[in-house]
């Protein structure tokens, strides 16, 4: 039988094909900073990323590019459409402390880190591919990064969906992880008990 975010995955790809969102030029304090990078061509794995050379910066609340084709570029930073990398960075804030499951689907290659532990390992070049991992979370705040690197054109996909404790599967927005008005500072939590699992 396979986990349920393999079906979550699958309900993904039979949805009709959205306008991609890798973010805009609009900051948002609430989301993710995404550096874009140029890469050389045929780059299979993800780069060692040098801030000082990111050609321009996207944001972005979520990460929800369902596999679709791709030929526009980054409109206002470059008009690379293949051989790019983004790396996303932001923060979270857990309410109820548990078990936090992360599903992780990308063309080509991803990792995600929670508090600089890596959960996910979706690296090289490859059709879209969903790996998901699990992790015991305090109440507090968190550090995510998400790194992202598209190789040869056009297809691509990058979607990042959680399953809090006792809820469904469900896209990863930090503007729905944020601490309450009374939560006078970020206080950070602590991550345990990771665990990994290959869905397809």
């Amino acid at each position: 039988m396979r986990p349920l975010p393999f079906l979550f995955a699958l309900t993904l790809l039979a949805q009709p094909t959205p306008e991609y969102t890798f973010g805009t030029t609009v900051s948002s304090s609430a989301g993710l900073e995404g550096k874009i990078y140029l890469l050389e061509p045929f780059t299979e794995l993800l780069p060692r990323f040098n801030p000082k050379k990111a050609v321009g910066s996207i944001y972005t609340t979520s990460l929800n590019v369902p596999p679709q084709s791709f030929q526009r570029g980054f409109p206002g930073i470059t008009n690379r459409f293949e051989w790019f990398a983004i790396d996303y960075t932001g923060k979270f804030w857990v309410e109820t402390p548990g078990v936090y499951a992360f599903n992780l689907i990308s063309d080509d290659g991803s990792m995600l880190w929670i508090e600089d532990r890596l959960l996910i390992d979706n690296d090289g070049t490859h059709p879209p591919v969903a790996l998901t991992a699990s992790a015991r979370l305090t109440r507090g705040a968190y550090r995510i990064r998400v790194a992202y690197f598209q190789g040869p054109r056009d297809g691509i996909a990058l979607v990042l969906s959680v399953r809090t404790p006792g809820a469904a599967w469900r896209i990863f927005r930090t503007d729905e992880f944020l601490p309450s008005a009374a939560e006078a500072a970020w206080a950070p939590g602590k991550i345990s008990e990771i665990k990994r699992v290959a869905n397809w």
